[in-house]
């Protein structure tokens, strides 16, 4: 079990308890699963009588739902009492999956949706529980994380209008712009990233895999997500580079300026695997685009690694190159909603977050430092010598 000895020399605030909102109850069940492993294994190295009520239990989760008048109207419901508990609510606001009805029309729930049932079960919680975290894997509206002219700034007004709600932490991962703390400076707010378990997942589904600069360059798609991939250039030790969008902005297409090509920086590719990291995979276009010309640029193989697999444009284009050879694998996280055929996909690859967020779960609740779950340092040079010694 990750952080046992940190663990067991401290006491937790309060009995967990887990409310997952609808389209994200899967991932839910399986950090509950973890979480209750980890409480047993625990309690198995301590004195029964120093063992907190409620502290191992056979499942933390509660049930919860938002059900709706036939208006279209909501209202939060928990079945079961919370009072006392350290209470975690998760929710995908990416799940459009799910449907309600509307005056007999049946609407797909946008992140709009779910970010108001996510209020309604806070407000049902509040003032009962004795703590309130919310756990965002994909932060809503966190996109539009800065105001240029005028326009809204969405996803701090979001964060503002939670704290003050009575929300104490926020969890979320891979933020594509961690600033928007700035805007809650009295609340937790933890930001993590799945860089090992990006590389497990390669390692397992790559059975030739290798961790050196001889064979693996790290590639940032764009500016935005340099700081990633040079912490894992930097953490492997391989060289790394990137590609800037070159845009025209005499034009504005869906509000934006379109991209009329991306630009290379960096070393040689030929004959070398490279891993392309980002936060996320929107409609693909950018991705499959940089895929592409490293393969043109000679490249052995090409690994597209995001936290987030949106694919707002479907899976077709994908397909596309995985025939033509221009990529290899796709690796996204299981932390939202993902279209049911991807994960038929030869291509796809799941990187699992369930037992890391059962642990992150777990440290905050004992109230201790995130940081040993936050630094994955020594898990990757572990996992590194594995890969050396086969």
């Amino acid at each position: 079990m990750p952080n046992i000895e940190l663990l067991e020399k401290s006491l937790p605030v309060a009995p967990i308890r887990i409310a997952a909102l609808a389209g994200c109850q899967e991932l839910a069940q399986e950090v509950d699963k973890k979480l209750v492993k980890f409480r047993k294994e625990l309690v198995a190295k301590k004195q029964p009588g120093s063992i907190p009520q409620g502290y191992s239990e056979d499942s933390f989760l509660v049930e919860c739902e938002c059900v709706r008048f036939g208006t279209g109207e909501g209202k939060g419901y928990i079945k079961e009492s919370v009072r006392g508990t350290d209470l975690f609510i998760m929710v995908d606001v990416t799940n459009y999956s799910q449907t309600y009805t509307v005056c007999g029309h049946e609407n797909h729930m946008s992140p709009d949706n779910h970010y108001q049932d996510l209020k309604r079960i806070i407000s049902a919680a509040t003032g009962k529980a004795h703590r309130i975290n919310v756990i965002m894997p994909f932060l809503y509206e966190g996109r539009q994380h800065r105001r240029t002219k005028r326009e809204s700034l969405d996803c701090a007004l979001a964060l503002k209008e939670l704290s003050d709600m009575g929300v104490s932490n926020f969890i979320t991962f891979d933020a594509h712009d961690p600033r928007v703390q700035n805007s809650i400076p009295l609340n937790g707010f933890d930001n993590f990233f799945p860089t090992y378990q990006f590389l497990k997942a390669l390692v397992k589904s790559v059975p030739d895999f290798k961790l050196d600069n001889d064979h693996l360059m790290i590639i940032s798609p764009d500016e935005g997500a340099m700081s990633r991939a040079v912490y894992f250039s930097n953490i492997l030790g391989v060289d790394m580079g990137m590609f800037y969008k070159r845009r025209d902005y005499s034009t504005i297409v869906n509000g934006k300026n379109p991209i009329v090509a991306h630009e290379f920086l960096g070393d040689s590719v030929e004959g070398k695997d490279v891993v392309i990291i980002d936060d996320m995979i929107s409609s693909g276009e950018s991705m499959l685009d940089v895929a592409k010309q490293i393969k043109e640029r000679k490249a052995n193989r090409v690994f597209i690694c995001t936290t987030y697999g949106l694919f707002t444009d479907g899976l077709d284009k994908f397909d596309d190159y995985y025939n033509k050879g221009w990529l290899d694998k796709v690796i996204t996280t299981n932390l939202n909603y993902r279209l049911p055929e991807l994960l038929t996909k030869p291509y796809y690859v799941e990187a699992n977050m369930s037992k890391y967020l059962a642990s992150i779960i777990d440290i905050i609740n004992h109230d201790v430092s995130v940081e040993k779950v936050r630094s994955s340092n020594e898990k990757i040079m572990e996992l590194m010598k594995k890969v050396n010694r086969r």
